[in-house]
Parts: structure tokens; C-alpha cells; sequence
């Protein structure tokens, strides 16, 4: 026993110096990013925007070795209030950040929930990307001056569908469009569907006339031919898309979506500060970079309070925008 003791002692004395470089370089121990347990929820059904984004950050954050697993789970509901308002409740969680975007601003509106965006800590803006108009591949509408031409005679006729509530960018879209077409926005008969997973179901079934959604969100079905696509709403056309704008098209307007990422309220300095470091560090990486390019989707980082300011500025701009509207 004498004799054991000894090197029992030097042995644990081992462990305990050789035990901290067992981490790999790329864990995210050293550079204040690893958060165990960290949960990414998505306030709509899987196939949406949110949910393709959050899928892909928790993916690209592990692959680049900023932190361990991430669960991302599915809370749908009420455009994503639903989601929104258990977040709210979640106060102090550190471990636990929605993915969300305008969608979740209008929908506050629409549905007049008591829980708002500025009740949640705003970690980062990452992506912004144009909506895009889409049919079946059997659509008589063969391009947009054909959709615009038939909407224009009957709008009520031709529904629209969107993967937002009203308020939202898939709802805001077309109803810009029809303004700008010359068709009142009351007059447009839009379907909801709780993300864009929903809506793509119903526009390959023709149980809607045209939809509006992420151009992010359906680029596999575009290019196998399931989907046709007649325009894009964003200022420019989408490299690697053959689709005019809206404003080629005769209609002057434009519009585009964005992304981001938001966490309970009441957080610690420390607990805000790790997860906007690991957005950063997720914006800064290959993996991510490739995944933006792979989806079309353009940079918009903007982390922390700057987000903060640009949410309140949202807030104000979709409450003025519904009401010049009439919604």
C-alpha cells in the first residue's frame, strides 16, 4: 500500500494537468463560444425558412467546432408568437435561442400578442434574402406578366399563398405587389400557412394560384422542375436564377426578408455576451460561408444591440406599412 499510494497521487496529478489540452483546439473552450446544452427553437413546422436557417447554423456551428451539439426543435404556432411567447417565459435561460425574422414582427402586430421583440435579448441579424413567386410546373401561368394579367382581372380568384401570417414578408410581398399592380390589397384573397413547408404542399397541389416564399427555401424543387419560378422580389435578379425582378416586370416595388436570432429576456452580461461570441464566430467560419452561398442567401450580420436598434426600427416600419395598407 505504501508503495501504491505514491504513484496513484503522481497518476491523478497527471490526469488533472494532461486533462485540459484533451479538448480540441476547435471545441470553443478557448474562445468563449462552447455552451452545453444550448437548444435553438424554430416557431414554425420544419420546411420553413426559420427552420432551414437554424438547422444550418446548428449544423455549421458544430462542424466548425464552436460548441457541442445543438438541439433544434419545432414550436409552431400563430406565425411564430407562439414560439415567441415561450421564449419570453424562458427568463434567464442562457441555454436557449430562437431563430426568427420579419415574419415574428408582423405577426406581434396581427395577432396583437402581448409578448414583443422587445421583451427578448437580441443576439444577431445573419441573413437577408429576396422572396420569390412560384407555381406548379403545370401552371398556365408561364411568366409573371401572365400571373399579373390573370390577377389583375380577378384577384379574389387567384390565391396566394405565403408561409407567414399576415404581416409577415410572404404576406407583405404580394400585397405590395398588388398595390403596385393596381389592385387593392383588400382585395387579395392571401392563405397562411405556418412556414414554408405547409405552403409548398399547396402550391404543388394547385390548391393555390401562385406562392410566396424565401428564395432559400426552394431551391431543390426549382431546379428538379416541381416548381416554376416567375419573378423575384429583391432590387436585383438572384444569380443562378432565370427570373426577372419585379420592377422588369412593370411593378415598382421591391422587397426582401431577413433572419436573426434572439434569446430570453434577462439574461446575464456573460450568458448575452457567449451567444452573440458564437454567432460570430458562426459568421466568421467556411462552413457558414458556404451554407449563405449554397442558399442564396445575402450576408446581413449585425450582432447584439445594433440588432436591438434595427428590430425597433422593423417594429415601426411593418405597423406603418400595414396601415398605409389598410391591414
Amino acid at each position: 500500500m505504501r508503495l501504491r499510494t505514491p504513484f496513484a497521487l503522481l497518476g491523478a496529478a497527471l490526469l488533472v494537468l494532461v486533462g485540459p489540452p484533451l479538448l480540441s483546439p476547435g471545441s470553443g473552450s478557448d474562445t468563449g463560444t462552447r455552451i452545453p446544452g444550448l437548444r435553438l427553437m424554430v416557431p414554425n413546422t420544419p420546411g420553413g425558412g426559420y427552420d432551414i436557417t437554424a438547422r444550418t447554423a446548428a449544423k455549421n456551428a458544430e462542424e466548425a467546432g464552436l460548441t457541442g451539439d445543438v438541439e433544434v426543435f419545432n414550436l409552431p404556432g400563430a406565425g411564430g408568437t407562439v414560439g415567441l411567447t415561450r421564449l419570453v417565459g424562458e427568463r434567464g435561460n442562457g441555454r436557449l435561442a430562437m431563430s426568427m425574422g420579419l415574419g415574428v414582427v408582423g405577426a406581434v402586430h396581427t395577432n396583437k400578442t402581448p409578448s414583443t421583440l422587445t421583451d427578448t435579448t437580441p443576439i444577431a441579424r445573419l441573413t437577408e434574402e429576396q422572396d420569390i413567386v412560384v407555381v406548379a410546373k403545370d401552371s398556365p401561368y408561364k411568366t409573371i406578366r401572365d400571373l399579373l394579367a390573370a390577377w389583375k382581372k380577378a384577384p379574389g380568384k387567384l390565391p396566394v399563398g405565403g408561409g407567414s401570417s399576415p404581416g409577415g414578408p410572404d404576406h407583405l410581398a404580394p400585397m405590395l405587389m398588388a398595390r403596385a399592380a393596381g389592385i387593392a390589397p383588400k382585395d387579395v384573397n392571401y392563405v397562411p400557412f405556418d412556414g414554408g413547408g405547409e405552403l409548398l404542399a399547396s402550391i404543388l397541389g394547385n390548391k393555390v394560384a401562385f406562392g410566396v416564399s424565401g428564395v432559400g427555401e426552394y431551391l431543390d424543387q426549382i431546379e428538379a422542375g416541381e416548381l416554376r419560378l416567375l419573378a423575384v422580389t429583391g432590387p436585383k435578379r438572384v444569380p443562378g436564377l432565370d427570373a426577372p425582378t419585379l420592377r422588369e416586370a412593370g411593378l415598382d416595388t421591391e422587397f426582401t426578408n431577413w433572419r436573426g436570432i434572439v434569446a430570453p429576456p434577462g439574461l446575464s452580461d456573460a450568458e448575452r455576451d457567449k451567444l452573440v461570441a458564437l454567432v460570430t464566430a458562426l459568421h466568421g467560419s467556411p462552413q457558414w460561408r458556404e451554407s449563405m452561398k449554397t442558399h442564396g442567401w445575402d450576408d446581413a450580420f449585425l450582432p447584439g444591440e445594433r440588432f436591438g436598434d434595427f428590430l425597433a426600427e422593423q417594429d415601426r416600419r411593418v405597423a406603418s406599412v400595414l396601415k398605409e395598407l389598410g391591414l
